[in-house]
């Protein structure tokens, strides 16, 4: 094994003779050979302890033995199938038992391989429907990076470089409670301007009735972890129907229990028109689903959109493993009760730590803000010798927000509090030497 390791490690230094910058320089490149449970474990024989969960993925924990068990079933019965040509059980069962969790009237799926997927057919479905030609995002939402989901993504101008759309989307204010004038409940402040900066809108740039839809993500993802107060999404909401506007949640990384619900939508009490999901959904394997109501979507007909790997069976089965271990587990509860105690743990070291300006969280979606204390900016640097750090002594984190400033904390919903504490500990010692 150590042989093989070896040559894994030779392999992994020329990275940048096979695979593109763009796919292969990310935080931290690093060498694995297996995962399990909360896990990854490493060429180098250490123990790495995950609160990445893949970027949100696997929220039922690397490797769980009945994700595992429905691959090699499925596998054994059908690897591919273009539905439509024809069908099978498992993309229809999954259908089935997405309509008992999913809030309203979310009954009817177009499935996809992922989230960037599930957005683009939720503004093409829009657009369909409505025939209307313009899009409203909000400012710092990702949604993806093919042509039409880069379009309504604002988190970092990079991503958009010499990529801008050809076509002409808007964007209004995402709601940070952060920015609120001093003393102002921001359940009150962020609806008002929301307000405001709608009719501004409507007013001088673009009339609400060429407007398709409103595309926002319940929780800001990539750009920060930022928790917008329930009160402004449910103003979104409103002003959708005011003006007959299909209201988009991007919920690819809040989705299956990541907020402590099986959807933010549930977490805020807002249910959107449409909804994209991926990530969480399959433990792991390349899944995406748009999803709307059978009215919705009997008015996109057949050839207006299509797949090829859309929905694949294995990936399908995986999905309904999932989604009995979350029910099984109890993993929403857990997403709740130890994303509370992580969060009370993470108030008490920022009182500590100066360079700590923000901590919040829904569920397991957790986010850590670093600010330098004497310029008061965003801290991308200390950030980043945080995460090394953290890595050093085990403890794999991620990072978000604009400027790298955010430390995302996303562990598997099967993490334990004593997982927790070994992490945060971990943060704690590394904190202490900066």
């Amino acid at each position: 094994m150590k042989d093989n390791n070896q040559d894994w490690l030779k392999l992994a230094d020329s990275i940048g003779n096979f695979l593109a910058p763009s796919m292969a320089k990310d935080h931290p490149n690093l060498p694995v050979v297996k995962a399990e449970g909360c896990y990854y474990y490493g060429t180098d024989g250490k123990e790495y302890l995950d609160f990445t969960s893949g970027i949100a993925v696997e929220n039922v924990g690397h490797r769980h033995p009945k994700v595992v068990e429905a691959i090699k079933d499925s596998a054994d019965h059908l690897v591919h199938g273009p539905s439509g040509v024809i069908m099978y059980e498992s993309i229809l069962k999954l259908a089935e038992e997405l309509q008992e969790i999913l809030p309203g009237k979310l009954d009817n799926f177009f499935f996809g391989n992922s989230g960037t997927e599930a957005i683009e057919g939720a503004l093409k479905l829009a657009k369909h429907v409505t025939n209307r030609p313009y899009v409203i995002s909000f400012t710092g939402g990702f949604h993806g990076r093919t042509i039409g989901a880069l379009s309504v993504s604002t988190s970092k101008s990079k991503y958009r470089k010499h990529l801008q759309p050809s076509w002409l989307n808007y964007q209004l204010p995402y709601a940070n409670p952060d920015e609120a004038p001093a003393g102002v409940d921001p359940e009150v402040y962020f609806p008002w301007k929301l307000e405001d900066e709608a009719k501004k809108l409507f007013r001088h740039q673009v009339d609400p009735d060429e407007v398709a839809c409103m595309i926002v993500e319940p929780v800001l993802g990539e750009g920060g972890y930022i928790i917008p107060p329930a009160s402004w999404l449910k103003k979104i909401r409103e002003i959708c129907d005011r003006y007959g506007i299909l209201l988009i949640f991007d919920e690819v990384q809040t989705g299956f229990g990541r907020t402590g619900n099986w959807f933010a939508a549930q977490t805020f009490e807002v249910t959107p028109d449409i909804m994209a999901v991926a990530k969480g959904i399959a433990a792991g394997l390349p899944l995406g689903v748009t999803i709307a109501s059978k009215e919705l979507m009997e008015q996109w007909p057949m050839g207006s959109h299509a797949t090829t790997f859309g929905g694949n069976p294995i990936a399908c089965a995986t999905a309904r493993a999932s989604i009995e271990v979350i029910k099984e587990e109890k993993l929403l509860e857990n997403s709740r009760d130890v994303g509370t105690y992580a969060l009370n743990r993470l108030n008490k070291l920022k009182e500590r730590f100066p360079m700590i300006h923000d901590v919040r969280g829904a569920g397991l979606m957790i986010g850590i803000a670093f600010k330098d204390p004497e310029t008061n900016e965003p801290d991308g640097d200390a950030v980043m010798k945080v995460l090394d750090g953290c890595l050093e002594k085990g403890v794999l984190f991620y990072l978000g927000g604009n400027a790298g400033e955010v430390i995302r904390m996303i562990p598997p919903l099967i993490v334990t509090k004593d997982q927790v504490d070994h992490g945060l500990k971990v943060l704690e010692e590394v904190l202490e030497t900066l």
